[in-house]
């Protein structure tokens, strides 16, 4: 399909979707641990650990529903999953913003897990309208929309929740609900009806979609490598503004920009470095890269003594954009169109399983290694332990990656 006319206004309105979904998001991550601890009456340490069970549940509900949202979309079409979404979250966020106590709260994080779900749904869009060549690069946009995403929501956020903790979950329910109603009007389908694919409970249960991933030993060992990724990339929305505010004494404003900062290097390498490299170096080296850099962004991170020292590791750690990107382009490979929303979904999947033990991970560790029986005081633990993960990702890859095990077609 081309992108010319009304199909180039859809896949504007995918980048702009992300965009506007991420920025609800960003707009509230420098006050919602900080709402929670004001419910548990300021204890740093509690509220860590209140937040972490905050994120397993958002994960676990996406982790069951991403891969039902994604088959839907094989056999509804992308366009109503997408609007359906986009209308959920918005509703949710009002929800949050009347929220009297932490028991509603919670519920809302329940809410947000199960339709938040256009994400994988636009990654399916993009593979239906992106030729196979290219499809790292549309990647790659959906990535810098999430970087521009959260360049403006954390600090946006940050500058809300100064005026009104409240603020900023009203500003983001306006911003998905008005990107809903403009996507009824300007948003195509992208998944004609004869490539559509019957919906069955026996696709999006685990073992089905076990099923999928090992019909080819590439798509299953580059599925592996991308479950360590995601678990380590959990570390940041678990404990990165209480760690900022134990640490170094950051404010929500200095959250904020810190958090803007880690989106603008998203932006600069997925929607800038993305495409060169990957023509000129092929993805495997691509991916590899991304996986080297985000763990030695990580031990920076985590041995930080100042908050300039963790800024310096900003730009290293944004290169490990390089691998989502990448890594989605080689696995579209190796599925059909009818298959693109369920490939999708099961990324998503994946993000929630780890997302089901690794914000406890992290934010436990965090408290362990900061509480009043810890016999070693380290709080950047969490980090060290997210770079560790990506080196045994990174040595996977390297094997499940290598030509002799993938086609010399697909991987350079």
């Amino acid at each position: 399909m081309s992108a010319t006319g009304p199909r180039r206004a859809a896949v504007v309105f995918i980048f702009i979707t992300v965009v506007l979904d991420i920025l609800a998001l960003g707009i509230i991550i420098p006050v919602l641990p900080m709402l929670v601890e004001q419910f548990l009456g300021g204890n740093t340490a509690r509220a860590a650990t209140i937040f972490g069970v905050f994120g397993t549940v958002w994960a676990l509900m996406q982790f069951g529903f991403a891969p039902i949202l994604g088959a839907l979309s094989d056999q509804w079409g992308r366009r109503p999953i997408i609007l359906i979404s986009c209308a959920g979250l918005g509703l949710d966020y009002v929800f949050m913003a009347l929220a009297p106590t932490l028991g509603w709260l919670f519920v809302g994080r329940v809410i947000s897990g199960v339709t938040a779900a256009s994400f994988s749904t636009a990654g399916a869009y993009i593979a239906d309208v992106t030729p196979v060549e290219k499809r790292a690069a549309g990647f790659g946009m959906i990535g810098a929309a999430f970087g521009l995403g959260f360049v403006l929501g954390p600090a946006l956020g940050g500058v809300l929740g100064a005026i009104d903790p409240r603020l900023p979950f009203w500003v983001a329910a306006g911003l998905a609900l008005v990107n809903a109603a403009y996507g009824y009007f300007v948003l195509p389908e992208s998944l004609p009806v004869e490539r559509r694919k019957a919906f069955s409970w026996s696709r999006v249960n685990p073992l089905g979609s076990l099923r999928l991933l090992r019909s080819r030993r590439e798509l299953f060992g580059i599925a592996t490598v991308s479950v360590f990724y995601y678990l380590a990339h959990h570390v940041l929305p678990s404990v990165f503004v209480l760690y900022g505010s134990y640490r170094y004494g950051w404010d929500m404003r200095a959250t904020g920009l810190t958090l803007a900062a880690v989106g603008v290097m998203s932006i600069i390498v997925q929607g800038g470095l993305v495409r060169p490299l990957v023509a000129r170096f092929g993805e495997r080296r691509t991916l590899l890269a991304g996986l080297a850099c985000g763990a030695a962004g990580f031990v920076i991170y985590g041995l930080a003594e100042t908050g300039t020292v963790f800024w310096l590791g900003i730009p290293v750690f944004g290169l490990m954009g390089l691998y989502g990107p990448s890594a989605q382009g080689l696995m579209t490979r190796y599925v059909g169109p009818s298959e693109q929303g369920q490939l999708q979904g099961i990324n998503s999947s994946f993000m929630g399983m780890t997302g089901i033990i690794g914000p406890a991970i992290f934010s436990l560790t965090f408290a362990s290694f900061i509480g009043p029986h810890a016999d070693l005081h380290l709080p950047g633990a969490p980090f060290l332990l997210a770079a560790l993960l990506l080196a045994v990702a990174f040595v996977v890859a390297w094997r499940v990656t290598q030509p002799a095990s993938a086609s010399t077609a697909v991987l350079k």
